[in-house]
């Protein structure tokens, strides 16, 4: 099943997004937040980065949803160091709706490119 990595330079906003979507999704999808730094500052930490990614690794890949600019960074530079295969894809999509679209279409057993899709897509779903 593919995971998901919520990136989010809160600690509060990484945990708060993980467990909406883990309670759209159910217990089988793999769902890690990495947020703030590893003080408990606000900020991203490249660490932690890292270390969600291999926490949400179950063999069918992982998608990436952040917050902002620097933790799109610093996705980027944990991705590059890495070595990247296209195994972990980093998403542009929104936070929240994007994670809880991953989440959703993860749990209904669908590939990497279905779930990343699904939460790409979501910015065009309308509140109103």
């Amino acid at each position: 099943m593919v995971g998901i990595v919520v990136v989010s330079h809160s600690r509060e906003i990484a945990v708060g997004t993980t467990r909406l979507a883990a309670q759209m999704a159910g217990p089988d999808v793999a769902i890690q937040g990495a947020g703030g730094t590893a003080d408990g500052g606000l900020g991203t930490d490249a660490a932690l980065v890292s270390s969600a990614i291999e926490a949400a690794d179950r063999g069918d890949g992982v998608v990436v949803l952040g917050d902002l600019g620097s933790a799109i960074l610093t996705v980027r530079a944990v991705l590059e160091a890495a070595g990247g295969n296209g195994h972990v894809r980093l998403l542009d999509a929104p936070l929240v709706e994007g994670a809880v679209a991953a989440a959703v279409t993860a749990s209904a057993g669908l590939g990497i490119d279905d779930v990343a899709r699904a939460a790409e897509e979501a910015r065009a779903i309308p509140k109103l």
